[in-house]
Parts: C-alpha cells; structure tokens; sequence
C-alpha cells in the first residue's frame, strides 16, 4: 500500500508498509548481496526484522536473484529470476517484510515488479534510460543507485527520466565515486547535493568496497573493508540522508557475493543503536527553541 506526499523541499516522501521514506525517519534496507538459497535468505530475514523490530527500526529486505555485474565470468550470480522471486514472494509471505532486489534486463521488469516492492537500478546500469523507464511505468517505488562515475548534480536528470515516466516513487543511493583503480571514496556532500530533489539513501556497505582488488584462485573478486561501515552509516546519518543501506550476512567469509565488504549480522544490532543516538540528537536539537 502506498501514498505520497510532495515535500517542499522538491522530494516527494511515500509510504511502503511501516516504511515512510523521504520524510526525515530514518529506516534500513539489509539482507545478503545475492540469494543463496531459499533457507538462508528466510533466516536471515528472520534475524534482521527481529533486530530492526526489536529496535522499533523501520527494515526493507533485500536480495539479488542475479547479479549480472560480477567481476568474474566464474563468480556465482544467484539462482535466477524464476527461482529468485518465487523465493522473494515467500519472504513476503512468511516474514511480512517489504522486499527491494535489482533488476538488469528490461524484460525482466515487468515479472520482478509482481513480487517486489522496489526497483533498484543497479549503480553501474543507472544512465540506461530504457531500463529506468521500464521500472517506474511499473508504478512500483524505484531505488536508483547513483554510479560510482556520476556526479551527484547529474543524478536529477536520472530521477527526472523516472518522475516524467509518471512515477514519484523514486530515491537515489550513494554507494561511493571511483578514486583511482580499486578503491572508491564518499563525499559526504553528495548527499545533501542529492537531497535537494529526491530522497536518499547510503549504502554503508558497497562504500567500503575495493573493487577487483583480490583474487580466488585465477579470478578476480572484490575486497573491502568492512572495518568503517559503522564510521561511513553514522557520519551519513549525522549528514541527514533518509536511509542506511546494508549489506547483512551471518557469516561474511563465506558468502558468495560481497562478503569482503558485508557487515556480520550480529554487528548489526549495536551499529543500529549508534544511528539512532545520532538520529535521535539531530532531532531533538531541531526542536529546541
């Protein structure tokens, strides 16, 4: 169920569930980078809305039924879009929770959009402007991850190809620009840059990625340092974004996709309470006379 409102400050917020995005409350999106199996992505659905309910910290699973962007013809993609959203939809059923996976292929649109919530745009397909319009003619919310290669003033013209197709149900996420090979960096005014005309997002986790900077075996994967997750979500919350976007795994060594810059799941409870401290002094400041 959703309904928007336009803020005066050019964003528009709306409303997914218990998930108010765009109006200033803080929420999460978590899960594992790509689905590994039915019973793991049920459990961990399960561990992150106990922590994020527990904490009264509203929560968007997601899970990527294909990762069409790995480094390496070798590395493991998921399960598929067939499998992936029969998968998806079962999260929803089971766990009652808003669901958000990528799409990469036109075609796959319209399917995804049966089961999933949001629509997220993946970083490096953000200027396809055939796939951005696809989603949003979907009437479903669409999440835009801003490239690593876009600066944060030309991620409006993105969002406007979305709001004329009709939809208002659109966000950005920063998940860090390129500096140099192998390493990316976040300026911290892009976000407010970008908060200007739409909701936005951080992505604690991709931030700290090193891209194809490691190897397994004779092939290329990507490293990360997981280490400043905490120190890059409470320095965008105290910047003022309207999300945190994390990758959550219960045993990142051992994930199949993103493990070198996933948060273990049970830091998960403690960085929480951190952004809320933070969040909850943004707030009371802003009230006092």
């Amino acid at each position: 169920m959703f309904s928007v409102l336009r803020g005066s400050n050019m964003t528009t917020s709306f409303q997914i569930d218990n998930v108010r995005i765009g109006a200033g409350n803080l929420f999460l999106i978590a899960g594992p980078c790509v689905i590994e199996s039915e019973k793991h992505v049920l459990f961990m659905a399960e561990v992150i809305k106990g922590v994020t309910r527990s904490l009264n910290f509203p929560c968007i699973f997601k899970a990527s039924y294909d990762k069409a962007n790995r480094t390496s013809l070798r590395s493991y993609r998921g399960p598929g879009l067939t499998e992936g959203l029969r998968i998806l939809k079962k999260v929803k059923d089971e766990v009652h929770v808003p669901v958000l996976t990528d799409v990469h292929e036109t075609a796959d649109v319209a399917k995804v959009a049966e089961v999933a919530d949001i629509l997220q745009i993946p970083a490096f397909l953000c200027r396809q402007t055939d796939l951005v319009v696809a989603a949003a003619m979907t009437e479903r919310v669409v999440n835009i991850k801003k490239g690593q290669f876009v600066s944060p003033a030309d991620m409006r013209h993105i969002v406007e190809k979305c709001r004329t197709a009709g939809n208002d149900k659109v966000f950005v996420t920063e998940r860090g620009s390129s500096f140099g090979y192998n390493n990316l960096v976040v300026d911290m005014r892009s976000l407010a840059i970008m908060r200007k005309f739409v909701p936005v997002v951080f992505d604690a986790t991709h931030s700290v990625q090193l891209p194809s900077s490691a190897a397994e075996g004779d092939h290329a994967v990507s490293g990360g340092q997981p280490e400043f997750i905490p120190v890059l979500a409470r320095a965008a919350v105290a910047a003022g974004v309207d999300g945190i976007f994390m990758e959550v795994h219960d045993n990142p060594k051992e994930a199949k996709s993103d493990g070198a810059n996933a948060l273990e799941s049970t830091k998960l409870r403690g960085v929480l309470k951190e952004l809320q401290a933070i969040q909850n002094a943004l707030t009371a400041a802003h009230v006092k006379p």
